[in-house]
């Protein structure tokens, strides 16, 4: 049967593929890319309506009541690149910027910065910050599972600027050398809540890996296993980005840096959109989705 595909952008016809019933939107899309080139699966998004949500890549033409004559919108996500190239980039970046900004170089504290003495407390910060973002890369490699292969090219440059930007700004001033240091006390309990935070996101990364066979996009509703530290499940639904703020709360408190308390509450407004947006679709698609979980933090949010 033939099917048109029309831009949702102009309204204007794209091309007209012949295409078999039994198809899926992901033959769509390759088709779509044999008669236009630059249109690339992964650049596209296909829908029922101009305004209407993207249909899922394993879905049938037949299924979706669409025969001979019937029309496809395809939006241009524009150019597309990999989650992972992007994941390794603004990670790798705040690692590279805090060691050098650490090491003291003269462009930032001039030439007397290098000989003043270095506290106790801005050598801990600078293992806190190298071991995240080293667990971050290291995640990025071996255990994420990503449901979408690629992101728009724009988020590259979104991402990395505000990693980037934001590792300038606290080391700056952890690593400054009139930098003053909070008491022992202080500064070791905010580390160990900083560690326990850390093994509580990367266990809380393999639980979500483990509900995703290798190659397929398969949803579950996360649940608690094994492992304590996925206790927050219960409450949850994003325990993940509730230990990472948790961990840059703890290195706040650690450093009594305003700078590092700033990165902190920018992380969580911006984990609590995509938590409140990931709790909104598991509600929808799991009618026995735990009622009493909130988004990121318990009973509150």
């Amino acid at each position: 049967m033939q099917i048109e595909i029309i831009n949702c952008s102009g309204s204007n016809s794209l091309c007209t593929i012949d295409i078999t019933p039994s198809s899926t939107i992901s033959d769509v899309k390759a088709y779509i890319h044999k008669k236009r080139g630059k249109l690339y699966p992964e650049r596209q998004a296909i829908r029922l309506e101009t305004k209407g949500k993207n249909l899922k890549d394993e879905e049938t033409l037949q299924n979706l009541g669409l025969k001979n004559g019937s029309r496809l919108y395809l939006k241009d996500l524009g150019p597309q690149i990999g989650w992972s190239t992007v994941f390794l980039a603004e990670y790798a970046g705040p690692l590279v910027i805090y060691l050098y900004v650490y090491r003291r170089p003269w462009i930032f504290y001039g030439v007397a910065g290098s000989t003043a003495e270095v506290s106790t407390t801005a050598h801990i910060a600078a293992a806190c910050w190298t071991f995240h973002y080293a667990k971050r890369l290291l995640e990025t490699i071996f255990v994420h599972r990503f449901s979408h292969s690629t992101m728009p090219l724009f988020n590259l440059f979104k991402n990395c600027s505000y990693y980037w930007i934001f590792t300038a700004y606290v080391a700056y001033h952890v690593n400054h050398p009139l930098f003053t240091s909070p008491n022992t006390l202080q500064v070791y309990g905010g580390l160990i809540g900083f560690l326990l935070s850390e093994v509580g996101n990367l266990s809380i990364h393999v639980a979500l890996r483990n509900l995703r066979p290798p190659g397929t996009k398969r949803r579950c509703i996360p649940m608690p296993d094994g492992n304590p530290f996925t206790f927050l499940f219960n409450y949850v639904s994003c325990p993940n980005y509730t230990y990472e703020f948790m961990s840059w709360m703890s290195f706040t408190i650690m450093t009594q840096c305003l700078p590092a308390g700033l990165f902190a509450l920018a992380g969580l407004y911006q984990m609590s959109v995509w938590a409140l947006g990931k709790h909104r679709n598991y509600l929808k698609e799991f009618t026995s989705y735990p009622k009493g979980r909130r988004a990121i933090i318990p009973f509150i949010l």
